[in-house]
């Protein structure tokens, strides 16, 4: 029997229950209770913008978004984000699923943390981010009812949320800094790890090996 939160039916197939419980044993139970309200809001964000997009793909671009921040799944050669692009993108072709649909959750993830770009592409890119900002920076916070956020976070608790999640953020990429370089995660290492000095993108032009 499916699980219904705030209206929004959790898809009862296979391939979600085993995409639930991957990231419920890799991540803390704050990025797995992130990650679940993320398909909510992004799925409450679809309805209310008339969008036609495939639950079970929007499911796993959510549940995998944040898995480069987990200690098993991050690596430290590129970017969190890629990290659970790639993961979620070969969780699909276990399951058969490969070519555009895999590719358009990989582009969903790799691209969570990239500001409006995804919000014009395929309806699972952008609902992704969707609701990655509406569940960390309040974008869109009304555009859910109080009745509807309040079923949400009834499931799926965020106590502290805030500080945990920088703090996620942090543990997650403080080992790579350099992949910080041109996105918003500069931004919570500037906060967070004392001493860190972001990459200055017209150093980067002016100190290149090209003589003008």
């Amino acid at each position: 029997m499916s699980e219904v939160i705030a209206g929004v039916e959790i898809p009862d197939t296979t391939l979600v229950r085993e995409a639930t419980e991957l990231v419920r044993d890799v991540a803390p139970p704050l990025l797995f209770h992130h990650s679940r309200r993320v398909f909510l809001w992004g799925s409450l964000r679809g309805r209310e913008q008339r969008l036609d997009f495939d639950p079970e793909l929007l499911y796993v671009g959510a549940m995998f978004h944040d898995l480069g921040l987990t200690k098993r799944m991050r690596r430290t050669d590129q970017r969190f984000e890629i990290d659970g692009a790639d993961e979620a993108r070969r969780f699909l072709h276990a399951h058969g699923i490969a070519g555009e649909p895999a590719d358009r959750v990989w582009t969903s993830i790799a691209l969570h943390t990239t500001p409006e770009i995804p919000l014009h592409m395929a309806p699972e890119i952008a609902l992704v981010t969707r609701g990655v900002e509406l569940d960390v920076l309040g974008i869109g916070y009304h555009a859910v009812s109080d009745e509807e956020r309040a079923a949400v976070v009834a499931a799926h608790p965020r106590p502290d949320f805030k500080n945990g999640i920088l703090a996620a953020f942090t543990e997650g990429i403080e080992e790579r800094p350099d992949t910080t370089f041109g996105n918003i995660k500069a931004d919570v290492l500037a906060h967070c790890v004392p001493g860190f000095r972001r990459t200055d993108f017209v150093e980067v032009v002016k100190d290149s090996d090209w003589p003008e």
